[in-house]
């Protein structure tokens, strides 16, 4: 039976956290919440839905997705398919089967929850954001030839790819990087059509200008070094 595990980076989500814990299908094994420092009740809000909780204390998306794996890395039972989703409950957590059955049924590296215009609700993602999507995506396609049309965070991978692809960044790069990495790595891939709502709270990212620059900044960094290591 395929083996799946879930991690969530979050911080100061306690509005959310329990609602996405609460809508994640039961044919994941575990739900991972990494705290990346939260200074409310985001820890006892996961603790009580039944999550297991770890605390990252250094500040950075990155940072909580690696404290994830390398939880699970020391565990005796590894997963088969690793899911990575946000705490703001701007996805659908039961759309996760729809991102694990390509990998189950036709043998997919890799799927990315892709939140596409028709299925997004009104005000979800940030004139910046759908920008930068734009972008990135255009020139990953342009260096490397790649199909992506989104850095959607709500994405499903084979835990022994994911390793493979020895993950790095800290902060806002992670999902660039694993997708530049996974063209270097041949992985194959595929994109899933994926609803997309207001988040509960404010964006730690786009919600600020500081956020969005920096953010921009990291994705376009990692585009541009692997464009020069072609």
């Amino acid at each position: 039976m395929t083996k799946i595990k879930v991690i969530i980076p979050a911080y100061n989500e306690e509005d959310s956290i329990g609602l996405v814990i609460k809508d994640i299908p039961n044919i994941v094994d575990e739900v991972i919440v990494v705290s990346n420092n939260s200074t409310d009740n985001t820890e006892l809000n996961a603790r009580n839905a039944d999550a297991t909780v770890l605390i990252e204390a250094n500040r950075g998306y990155g940072y909580a997705c690696l404290k994830g794996m390398e939880y699970i890395a020391k565990q005796s039972e590894l997963p088969d398919i690793l899911v990575f989703l946000d705490g703001d409950y701007s996805d659908y957590p039961e759309e996760l089967t729809k991102l694990v059955v390509p990998i189950i049924n036709d043998n997919i590296d890799f799927v990315i929850g892709a939140r596409v215009k028709w299925l997004r609700e009104t005000g979800s993602m940030t004139k910046p954001q759908i920008f930068g999507n734009w972008l990135a995506t255009s020139l990953m396609t342009l260096f490397f030839g790649a199909r992506y049309t989104d850095l959607g965070p709500f994405r499903a991978i084979k835990y022994k790819k994911l390793l493979a692809l020895n993950m790095e960044d800290k902060t806002y790069g992670w999902t660039v990087e694993m997708q530049l990495k996974a063209l270097k790595h041949n992985l194959t891939y595929t994109e899933i059509p994926v609803n997309y709502r207001n988040r509960i709270g404010v964006s730690k990212v786009s919600g600020t200008i500081k956020g969005a620059i920096f953010a921009g900044v990291k994705i376009l960094g990692w585009i541009f070094k692997y464009s020069f290591k072609k």
